[in-house]
């Protein structure tokens, strides 16, 4: 899979570069600005952008908004953000049309090399990879919406993983839960979703949807 980095400081970024490159990836592509992550990504069209958020001249938003730049006009390409920070309002925005080849992940939680490698995969797949805090603020937009209402906002973090595609044991390292939690929240999701166990069907699969449904609206 090939990446485009970008990120104003040059040690993390060759730190972040080595680490990728050692689990497989190929960087075509290093940048420390927003503009010059525009013109790298429109001359080698990887499969994913990895931006950071701040970056020069101001080292405000200018990397969410070349991500969303990114989605405009390359919309093939996948865009993963690492943030210190959750940016509420652009990312919102930067999710307005879906998540679909879209990750966003703060870079505290971000302390397993292969977790963060699936993660890169899933995006360049068509996919996504979101921290559960974006995860409660795209369903914060809904949450007049039912059924997805019913959820508690831990109820909510689940769900959105189980939507990435994650197991009940990735779920519980991420939230720092033991499996037997995440497992006793995923049944709550089931019976306040009213979704039955039947033959013909896959109850986490319609889980998921469910939730698709609602951060789509």
């Amino acid at each position: 899979m090939r990446l485009v980095v970008a990120d104003d400081s040059m040690l993390m970024r060759a730190g972040l570069v080595g680490l990728l490159e050692d689990d497989g990836f190929e960087v075509v592509a290093q940048a420390a600005d927003a503009e010059d992550l525009l013109r790298k990504v429109g001359a080698h069209q990887p499969d994913v952008a990895l931006v950071d958020v701040r970056m020069p001249p101001d080292f405000v938003d200018e990397g969410l908004r070349a991500a969303r730049v990114i989605r405009e006009r390359w919309p093939s390409v996948g865009v993963l953000v690492l943030s210190e920070h959750l940016e509420h309002a652009m990312a919102m925005e930067l999710f307005a049309d879906g998540t679909d080849g879209l990750g966003y992940l703060l870079k505290q939680r971000v302390t397993d090399l292969g977790q963060f490698g699936n993660a890169i995969r899933r995006v360049g797949k068509g996919g996504s990879a979101l921290d559960p805090s974006v995860v409660s603020q795209l369903l914060g937009r809904h949450r007049g919406d039912k059924p997805l209402e019913l959820l508690t906002a831990r109820e909510i973090e689940v769900l959105g993983l189980v939507a990435e595609g994650r197991s009940n044991l990735g779920i519980a390292a991420l939230l720092t839960l033991s499996e037997r939690g995440v497992e006793k929240h995923i049944t709550n999701i089931y019976e306040k979703l009213e979704i039955g166990s039947q033959p013909l069907d896959h109850r986490r699969v319609r889980a998921a949807l469910t939730y698709l449904g609602g951060v789509r609206r």
